[in-house]
């Protein structure tokens, strides 16, 4: 069908087929790449966002001044289940990068902010984590949503919970600082247990040899053996924030010009003309 449509409108349209199913996030990071317009539009296909409500979109972030705009949605369509799962990732979300803006896939951005996540060529990829760390000028509007139609998500609540358990990994070292501070409680626990075992060692009220040795050594050394791997924790996330390199998407076909090609084209004359 897309190939049918671009075949209608050649300038207009530009289909991609990618070699498998990457996800939905690294997918449109393929098509931030091939994108030309001012302003851009991210939206799913299911129709639950009208197309027509992309003037809104337009008219906001030209009046709000801001670099991205989310639809709000007035009464979200959705399943129980779809609604929990959403909550999640807005919540880990807000807990991340301090927003108080809930996200949707239905938004507009002008071209200059796509271009600054488009340097991001990682896996496990994120859109509105990429986004929040490259602006703060961040508004929204609100939009209608409609039910579905036809077919059923392919977002499950097991998909939406690794979602939201990517936007904290990835995006944050919360869950480490968080490991290393029950290790420094459990150490500290361990201190006063085991100060009070020792004291009744030295006044002869412990009749069995090697027991307070033992609970003071469990206690005090397991959490800081905690401790030290949160420590150690720190930096294996930083690394691997910075180190992994599964590929993002691969294309298997483009139909029709895009910004990807331009740039391609740019850069060969540029080294052509030994610049």
């Amino acid at each position: 069908m897309l190939t049918e449509l671009q075949a209608q409108a050649p300038n207009e349209i530009v289909a991609i087929q990618l070699m498998r199913n990457f996800g939905q996030h690294n997918a449109i990071m393929c098509g931030l790449r091939h994108a030309r317009g001012r302003l851009i539009v991210t939206m799913d296909d299911d129709l639950q966002n009208p197309p027509e409500e992309i003037s809104k979109l337009v008219k906001a972030i030209q009046e709000q001044g801001a670099d991205l705009i989310c639809g709000q949605y007035q009464g979200k369509k959705r399943k129980p289940w779809q609604n929990l799962g959403s909550t999640l990732i807005n919540t880990f979300y807000r807990l991340v990068f301090h927003s108080r803006i809930p996200v949707t896939s239905f938004r507009i951005m002008r071209r200059e902010l796509a271009k600054s996540i488009l340097e991001y060529d990682l896996n496990y990829t994120l859109l509105d984590g990429l986004l929040a760390w490259s602006t703060q000028r961040i508004g929204t509007v609100e939009v209608q949503h409609h039910a579905r139609c036809d077919g059923r998500s392919g977002y499950s609540l097991s998909k939406l919970a690794l979602l939201a358990l990517n936007l904290l990994t990835n995006f944050s070292l919360l869950p480490l600082q968080l490991t290393s501070a029950i290790g420094f409680l459990v150490a500290l626990g361990g201190l006063l247990p085991g100060g009070y075992y020792l004291g009744l060692y030295l006044t002869g009220q412990i009749e069995v040899r090697g027991y307070a040795s033992i609970i003071v050594g469990v206690l005090v050394l397991g959490g800081t053996q905690l401790l030290a791997m949160g420590l150690i924790g720190e930096y294996v996330g930083r690394l691997h924030l910075n180190m992994n390199r599964k590929p993002q998407y691969r294309e298997r076909e483009c139909l029709g010009p895009s910004a990807a090609m331009d740039e391609a084209s740019a850069g060969q004359r540029d080294r052509r003309c030994g610049l």
